[in-house]
């Protein structure tokens, strides 16, 4: 295929570069972020037009509705615009829509995965929109990933996306509260480990991320932190849940204490840059 890739920074990058490996023609645009191994265009209405998928990695929804107001006008009608951004719901069905009204399939589909997935090519899809849209992006999803699950209905990607974050930002914080407690109780957090991974109170935030150096398999904890998914991204995703939950008349009280903490942690001890995980340090640390 032909792919224009819009956005091409930590995660955006390392997708268009396991596209170009599997033998994609790729034509990138960032703003900013100019990757001396990835051609690019001149703009994003450029690096679209001979496209027949335009793939968008971008930061909010915001800044997605422009693009695509910009590259919709640009691109071939039948094209795909693939778009791998963690956005609000309502950007992502109003995107759809209006590329759906100019003869084009678009699917919203949300990773997870992190660096290492996108650099790996293993990363998880989240994907929203039509059958036949979701069938024009299966072979890409293929090369940048492990697993693509269609969820339904353009949204409906970034619905799965924040539902599952708002999980793991919740179960991060009573794993590190556990340990918390633990070192209060004088139980050593090996055995913890031993205890909590083999029994009712497992989780992946404990059994393959472990918040605590030292323990269990190998995590940012082991490595001062250095993020794998930054405190900055979970309080983003957090943000979201809870403006659907609002939107929706969904009740979320502990998605919506998940969020308070990871505020504190990012805004008020400015820990944004470090691993979410590292929301441990914070709770041993107030004595």
């Amino acid at each position: 295929m032909t792919i224009a890739f819009i956005g091409l920074g930590n995660m955006g990058a390392p997708m268009a570069r396991c596209l170009i490996a599997a033998g994609h023609s790729v034509m990138g645009y960032d703003p900013v972020a100019t990757p001396d191994d990835i051609p690019l265009a001149s703009s994003a209405a450029e690096a679209v037009a001979q496209a027949d998928v335009a793939i968008t990695m971008l930061p909010n929804g915001d800044i997605l509705r422009a693009v695509a107001a910009e590259i919709h006008a640009a691109m071939r009608q039948g094209s795909l615009h693939l778009d791998c951004s963690t956005i609000d719901v309502d950007s992502a069905r109003a995107v759809a829509t209006a590329a759906q009204t100019l003869g084009l399939h678009a699917v919203d589909a949300p990773v997870s995965g992190g660096i290492g997935g996108a650099t790996n090519g293993t990363l998880t899809f989240m994907a929203g929109g039509r059958d036949t849209a979701f069938a024009m992006a299966k072979p890409l999803f293929e090369i940048m990933g492990q697993k693509a699950v269609h969820c339904g209905e353009a949204g409906a990607g970034q619905a799965a996306k924040i539902c599952n974050n708002m999980i793991l930002g919740a179960t991060m914080i009573a794993t590190c509260e556990a340990f918390a407690l633990a070192d209060k109780l004088g139980l050593d957090r090996q055995s913890m480990f031993d205890v909590v991974s083999t029994s009712s109170g497992q989780s992946w935030s404990m059994n393959t991320y472990c918040p605590a150096p030292g323990v269990g398999p190998e995590s940012p904890a082991d490595n001062s932190y250095i993020p794998g998914f930054s405190a900055t991204l979970m309080l983003k995703d957090l943000r979201l849940a809870q403006h659907a939950a609002q939107t929706s008349g969904a009740t979320t009280p502990l998605g919506d204490r998940a969020t308070d903490l990871y505020a504190d942690m990012v805004e008020l001890s400015g820990m944004g840059g470090m691993d979410f995980s590292a929301m441990l340090t914070l709770l041993t640390d107030k004595d």
